[in-house]
């Protein structure tokens, strides 16, 4: 599993929104973007409903979700 501070787009703060990852700039925490998703909204929806988060945040966030699946490959 990746750590999540590598990723640029989102940023943590043990003092804001008790401690969750959060798209940068916002108090938007980046769990909300997938649970929406598994609840059958789509990435137009998410950002509709929280103006705060731009599309890229939300594609980097996705694609690191995938790359941290991406099995390691062995030399």
């Amino acid at each position: 599993m990746k750590d999540w501070s590598e990723c640029l787009e989102v940023e943590r703060n043990l003092g804001r929104v008790s401690g969750a990852w959060l798209f940068r700039g916002t108090r938007v925490p980046v769990g909300a973007l997938f649970e929406n998703l598994e609840d059958g909204a789509t990435v137009d929806e998410f950002l509709e409903w929280f103006p705060g988060v731009t599309r890229r945040q939300v594609e980097a966030v996705l694609d690191f979700a995938v790359s941290s699946l991406e099995p390691l490959r062995v030399a």
